[in-house]
């Protein structure tokens, strides 16, 4: 397969500590040039804009968008337009409306639009949800909890608008449920919790069910110190099935099953450049959809300020 020549857009945490490792651990990629407005890489062209990388005369085949959400939209445009492939970290938008118009228009193009989900990339979700489609499930619980200042040091734009707020992280176990169960599932009730001084919610708990009534119980909160917690327990009729640590680990009963070192972005940039090989697009809105019914039948209620 021929390489890859690909812009990194956004030199922030996570770009720094997923995107870069991964894309020099995948065969086929090349990063040729980043933007950013402030960081840099030594021995990498660094432009203070996808506008200015674009005009330069590095040649580019596809761009990896790590900016937050808000304004991802007119950069995957102008990416597209300049004939690019694009790869959008999670959450794929600030809205489930402005992804549309970009798929129809890396359609028009030709050109690969990949949403990424990395959650679903974590060792347990395939076997999940194999056992699933054999094994009913009767109820989910789902407890995803952080601590924003160690995962979002100083990032203030996660709790404006467009930045989802306890939703960014909790975003990733809505990715790996709609990817597990036999049925898609929709929220019933949700409650939000916002901070007086901030503008989206840094607790929140979500009741979903699906056609057949079946229910689930999350519990997202970015308030958590110490230990974390990201785990999934679905009771079945073939007993409990747990994906703790994000979906590292799988056991049933207590019996560990799987238990495997997480290389889910290496998989993200493996699926990206198979998709670009097929001539394919990848943009599933479930999990952002599930996000914005949460906050349109979601009860707020304001808790004391936060200081990041």
């Amino acid at each position: 397969m021929a390489r890859i020549r690909l812009g990194l857009v956004g030199l922030g945490k996570i770009a720094r500590s997923q995107h870069l490792g991964a894309i020099a651990a995948t065969p086929g990629f090349e990063l040729v040039a980043a933007a950013s407005r402030q960081g840099t890489l030594p021995g990498l062209p660094v432009f203070t804009s996808l506008s200015a990388m674009l005009a330069s005369d590095i040649e580019l085949d596809a761009v990896a968008l790590c900016t937050p959400p808000q304004g991802r939209h007119a950069l995957a445009a102008e990416a597209l337009e300049a004939g690019l492939h694009v790869l959008l970290e999670k959450p794929p938008g600030a809205s489930v409306s402005e992804l549309g118009p970009l798929v129809a228009r890396a359609e028009r193009s030709r050109r690969t639009l990949f949403a990424t989900w990395h959650s679903r990339f974590a060792p347990a979700v395939a076997p999940a949800r194999a056992f699933l489609a054999r094994h009913r499930p009767r109820s989910v619980a789902i407890i995803w909890k952080e601590d924003v200042r160690v995962w979002h040091p100083g990032q203030d734009w996660i709790f404006e608008p467009g930045g989802l707020g306890v939703f960014d992280p909790g975003i990733n176990a809505l990715s790996i449920l709609t990817a597990i169960m036999p049925e898609p599932v929709f929220v019933t009730r949700a409650s939000l919790s916002v901070p007086a001084n901030r503008q989206a919610p840094i607790a929140a708990e979500l009741d979903l069910s699906d056609r057949s009534g079946l229910p689930i119980h999350a519990e997202f909160d970015f308030r958590q110190v110490g230990d974390q917690t990201w785990d999934i327990q679905v009771e079945t009729e073939a007993g409990l099935l747990t994906l703790a640590s994000g979906g590292a680990t799988l056991s049933r009963d207590g019996r560990i099953l799987i238990d495997e070192p997480e290389r889910e972005y290496v998989q993200i940039y493996q699926h990206f450049a198979a998709l670009i090989a097929e001539g394919r697009s990848d943009v599933d809105l479930a999990p952002l959809t599930l996000v914005a019914d949460a906050f349109m039948l979601g009860r707020r209620s304001t808790v004391e300020p936060f200081e990041g």
